[in-house]
């Protein structure tokens, strides 16, 4: 870099001069610099949008492709007895219940434990077992399963505590994964033990062929208990549903598509009733509608604004001499408008309108097969003149209560869930495979964008790289234009002083 001086000697704004004189190669700078900027602000516009549009085809979209999404049926119980979640394959039906009852676990709870030696002093979860007169290493067996056939053994020494016996006990499972919990109630001087899970196939007893002598100082020899309702054995839940008795090991049947669990024991008779769902659809249909409004609004807006063409990305120098507000409003004015009159938006807007405003071929209940739209359904956009610009592409149900605009219309699209389910399914199943295949065609990878994106990311973010170079050229020419420059203006400088500098001896002479 040149060495930079200023006219010490002529006088001069080197500065200004210099800076005028290389005005063109600095627009250059600013030109490729606000160009990336702008790349920069529509890439991110982009990103934003795109995440918008593979929610969307992600969405209630790709759900509606398939009648099983159309299959929705409810069940309701006459009785709080049990609660009823309907699968896909449940029938429409009515059943009756004649009787529930819970699944148990066996539980035991133990006597109290007292030190070795006291009938008062009750132990406590510090107390180790050598004070409750368990004073060598002791083995503690449980027979586990419905049958006993497994062994859940664990080993307890002198020098350990209660917590420990109880820590043991949680942590020990059978090969088939069969286990305990236990607590240790201090206040209580009790041992607590249980199954881990309900049902018979997950019972436990207490071996008290082993170590007999220790289950009784623990309290938990079950030939010694004070009460024979110290211990509960375990029990599967049952349920008499039209005649028929099924088993669980838990609460919870899986029966003819209804996935049933039981509440309380009962044996007052009630009924279970499964029917189509009409809300159900109905509110898949208004969820999809809610999803493609929301999405075509936003995209007509950024294809409807003012194109941001005649705003040009404000230079440092522009911005000194602006507020941050005046610079936030010009800025916006630039960002709303990147993707006005976009080619690109066009292809997905109209794209998603034509497979909207499409007909399909539905036959209904009664075997005519005719040609079916949303307005069949009493689904329709507001006239054009009746809506904001960027709402004209919205859909509205007539008869909906939370849509002020139709809600006072007749129904059409209930009544039609209502009387020919089917029907209904197979118009929204080939609406939304066309919406569907649409986008996915305009989302394809391809050498210029990457799957699932509808704007050509791979190309934009070649041409920020590019910019980069191009800036980069910018920049040196300019620093090496005003180098010239400096050189020439210190030339001068260096000849003017010569010159005062003679001038100056001269008049040093002639005044002698």
């Amino acid at each position: 870099m040149t060495n930079r001086i200023t006219g010490l000697n002529s006088g001069l704004d080197t500065e200004s001069l210099i800076t005028a004189l290389t005005q063109n190669y600095k627009n250059r700078v600013d030109k490729n610099t606000g160009g990336q900027t702008r790349l920069s602000w529509k890439q991110d516009i982009w990103k934003s949008t795109n995440k918008n549009i593979v929610s969307f085809y992600n969405g209630k979209l790709a759900d509606m492709r398939f009648s099983t999404a159309f299959n929705k049926k409810t069940t309701k119980s006459s009785s709080n007895a049990v609660s009823i979640v309907t699968g896909e394959n449940a029938m429409v039906s009515s059943s009756t219940v004649s009787k529930t009852s819970l699944a148990k676990a066996s539980y035991l709870t133990g006597n109290k434990i007292y030190k070795a030696g006291s009938t008062t002093e009750t132990a406590s979860s510090d107390t180790k077992m050598s004070e409750l007169g368990i004073t060598e290493e002791t083995t503690l067996s449980f027979k586990m399963g419905k049958d006993g056939a497994e062994t859940l053994s664990v080993t307890i020494g002198p020098d350990e505590s209660m917590s420990d016996l109880v820590s043991k006990l949680n942590s020990e499972a059978t090969d088939s994964g069969l286990g305990l919990t236990a607590n240790f109630d201090a206040k209580q001087g009790r041992l607590y033990i249980a199954s881990e899970k309900t049902g018979e196939e997950n019972a436990f007893t207490v071996d008290t062929s082993t170590s007999a002598a220790a289950l009784s100082i623990l309290g938990i020899n079950t030939d010694e208990l004070e009460q024979a309702s110290q211990y509960q054995e375990a029990s599967d839940a049952e349920l008499v549903m039209n005649g028929v008795s099924y088993t669980s090991a838990s609460n919870t049947f899986e029966i003819n598509g209804l996935s049933i669990t039981v509440n309380s024991s009962t044996e007052d008779e009630f009924t279970i009733t499964t029917s189509n769902d009409s809300s159900g659809v109905y509110d898949m249909v208004k969820e999809y509608l809610s999803e493609y409004n929301s999405l075509i609004q936003k995209l007509d807006t950024l294809y409807n604004a003012d194109k941001a063409d005649k705003y040009d990305i404000l230079t440092s120098d522009q911005k000194d001499e602006m507020t941050d507000d005046e610079i936030s409003d010009w800025n916006t004015k630039i960002k709303s408008g990147l993707l006005a009159k976009d080619s690109t938006l066009y292809n997905v807007i109209q794209a998603l309108k034509e497979a909207m405003q499409g007909t399909y071929s539905v036959t209904d209940s009664k075997g005519n097969t005719t040609s079916w739209s949303l307005a069949t359904l009493g689904i329709n956009t507001k006239g054009y003149f009746e809506a904001e610009e960027n709402e004209r592409g919205c859909y509205h149900i007539d008869g909906d209560e939370d849509d002020d605009y139709s809600k006072a219309n007749a129904d059409k699209l209930a009544s039609a869930i209502a009387s020919d389910p089917d029907a209904v399914a197979s118009f929204f199943n080939q609406l939304s495979r066309e919406v569907y295949s649409k986008l996915g065609d305009l989302m394809k990878g391809t050498s210029y964008s990457s799957a699932y994106t509808i704007y050509e990311d791979k190309l934009m973010a070649s041409q920020y790289s590019d910019y980069n170079t191009k800036i980069s050229k910018a920049e040196q020419d300019l620093e090496k234009k005003q180098d010239y420059y400096y050189s020439k203006f210190a030339a001068m400088e260096k000849a003017l002083s010569k010159i005062n500098s003679s001038s100056s001896s001269l008049g040093s002479m002639l005044g002698s």
